[in-house]
């Protein structure tokens, strides 16, 4: 029994409007997130140490107060996970246990009455976090370059373009709420190594829901010859919405539960996922396909009519 029936929904006929509101939205929340970005350890350099205070009877501010008094001014705390339980970053250089083992003891001496517990310490050397930072950047270029030439060897050049910049899409919007959030204090998501594999991540999942649409189109063409390009996109993306969207809901339900449980390592990659696969899904339907009607009408100066006169 199909859980969704066969839609005739008219998908492009605001395509404009849509594709507005979305690069007008990408635009102003991009730029809002840049200001806001809290880089993780993995790109600056320094120390992270993961602490609890078992009783917690401590506040942020206290412990703020107290590595600052230890010699590690500046430095960053943020309370996450359990009750308790605080992350410490500090640009200290040097071995990692010796910098964990240093605060832990220094916050014991300031408050003997807690029960002060070192859960992790790891420790990135400036070099290495411009690296990884520079190495982050080619990983997600070369993919956005790759996707482009696979996707215009399979299909066409124009389809492997809206591809692209529906993948632009979908990750700056996934990068901006992300930040957001951060900021918000709402999720531990700062931009780290899984912050890069969970973009990558987003971009594996959307180009192959895009790849299907497109598909859907290339065969649509030959079987209707004499229709339109804005009524053969439409028919195709009707014809692939139920796969869209069944997709997509089972995978969102797989990554709500690693966000509700999958605890700090998995929850800042699973929100990220999660809030990515929304909107590639959204690309899939109102931006790649569309996109392809805009190039072809105003870039090639070609008017949308049948498909033998307008390429897809």
């Amino acid at each position: 029994m199909d859980l969704i029936k066969k839609t005739n929904i008219d998908f492009v006929s605001r395509r404009n409007t849509f594709f507005m509101i979305s690069l007008i939205v990408t635009i102003l929340g991009v730029g809002a997130a840049i200001p806001l970005i809290d880089l993780g350890i993995d790109f600056t350099g320094g120390t992270e140490v993961k602490m609890a205070f078992r009783n917690n009877t401590v506040t942020t501010d206290q412990v703020r107060a107290t590595v600052g008094a230890l010699g590690y001014s500046g430095s960053e705390i943020k309370s996450y996970g359990a009750d308790g339980e605080y992350l410490i970053r500090v640009q200290a250089s040097g071995n990692a246990s010796d910098v964990s083992a240093s605060i832990v003891e220094g916050l014991q001496k300031k408050f003997p009455n807690e029960v002060v517990e070192l859960l992790g310490a790891n420790n990135v050397e400036k070099k290495v976090s411009g690296e990884l930072a520079l190495e982050s950047v080619i990983a997600v270029a070369l993919s956005f370059l790759l996707m482009l030439i696979y996707i215009g060897f399979r299909f066409e050049f124009v389809m492997g373009l809206g591809s692209i910049v529906a993948l632009l899409h979908d990750v700056l919007m996934a990068f901006a709420v992300s930040v957001l959030f951060n900021k918000l204090g709402l999720i531990n998501l700062e931009l780290s190594i899984n912050s890069i594999a969970a973009y990558l991540t987003i971009l594996g999942y959307s180009i192959n829901d895009k790849v299907v649409v497109f598909d859907r189109i290339r065969e649509n063409r030959e079987k209707h010859k004499g229709m339109s390009l804005s009524e053969l996109i439409n028919l195709s993306i009707n014809e692939t919405l139920a796969r869209t969207l069944i997709t997509g809901v089972s995978v969102l339900a797989a990554l709500l539960v690693m966000v509700m449980f999958g605890g700090d390592v998995l929850e800042g990659f699973a929100f990220t996922m999660f809030i990515g696969i929304v909107i590639g899904t959204y690309s899939s339907i109102y931006i790649a396909a569309s996109f392809v009607i805009w190039y072809t009408d105003r870039i090639k100066h070609k008017k949308v009519g049948s498909v033998g006169t307008a390429k897809a």
